[in-house]
C-alpha cells in the first residue's frame, strides 16, 4: 500500500554513507515541496533536497525503520 505524505511530515530512510557504500544509517528527513518541481514533494536532507522515489524506504515511526533496518542489515 503507497503511503501519502504532506509537507511537514517527519519521516525515517535507510541513507547509505556516499563513499562507503556499505554502512546504512537510520536519518530522519522532513517532505517539504519540492523548489524545482512546485507540484511535487521531496526530501530534505542533509541541507539537500531529493526527490521522492518508489527506491526509497520511508518509515513514519523511527521505530518501524530500526526493525527494518536490522531485518535488512544485521
Amino acid at each position: 500500500m503507497e503511503q501519502q505524505y504532506s509537507v511537514g511530515d517527519i519521516v525515517y530512510i535507510f541513507y547509505r554513507h556516499p563513499y562507503i557504500q556499505d554502512v546504512a544509517n537510520i536519518q530522519e528527513a522532513a517532505v517539504v515541496n519540492n523548489p524545482d518541481h512546485p507540484n511535487e514533494l521531496a526530501l530534505f536532507l542533509f541541507e539537500n533536497y531529493y526527490p521522492i522515489t518508489n527506491d526509497i524506504l520511508m518509515f513514519t515511526s523511527e521505530m518501524d525503520a530500526e526493525q527494518a533496518y536490522h531485518q535488512y542489515f544485521h
